[in-house]
């Protein structure tokens, strides 16, 4: 029988030799945590390498920190870009619905919308055969934010 018939196992197989067979006596008497060296199979973690998956973790939640404050950053100056548009597309309907022809050359104003001022810039300059305007308005959506611009076509008169 095993050799584990005298601790009260009773697995009921025949003691092998201490060759390959050990490593199957091994693992069929529950001996799993002690290996032919005599050392302990589930040594652990060191403690360099749980200082070296801490710092990998630790960078690793800093990249996500850093992510959420520029998703967070872009999402402001997006809805500021989009009001920005919403107020080109308001002026450019004004221009488009109004019956005289804005003045050539370039102009500045502001435009009060969304709680606050904007100020934009318009370019008129006429087309080749001047029955045509090519109009273009710049919004500025504030210090550190790129402008809303749009460009389009209405009649000289």
């Amino acid at each position: 029988m095993c050799s584990c018939e005298g601790r009260g196992l009773g697995c009921g197989r025949a003691p092998s030799s201490w060759g390959p067979a050990f490593a199957w006596a091994r693992s069929a008497c529950g001996l799993r945590g002690v290996s032919s060296s005599g050392r302990s199979a589930q040594q652990g973690f060191t403690l360099l390498e749980m200082l070296v998956a801490l710092a990998i973790f630790s960078l690793a939640g800093i990249a996500l920190v850093r992510l959420q404050a520029v998703s967070a950053r872009s999402a402001f100056d997006l809805r500021a870009r989009t009001m920005a548009q919403v107020v080109a597309h308001n002026l450019m309907v004004e221009r488009l619905t109004d019956p005289a022809a804005p003045t050539l050359g370039s102009t500045t104003g502001t435009e009060e919308n969304y709680g606050r001022s904007w100020s934009w810039r318009q370019g008129a300059v006429p087309l080749d055969d001047g029955r045509l305007l090519a109009i273009t308005i710049r919004v500025e959506g504030g210090p550190g934010q790129s402008p809303a611009i749009l460009s389009f076509v209405r009649p000289a008169q």
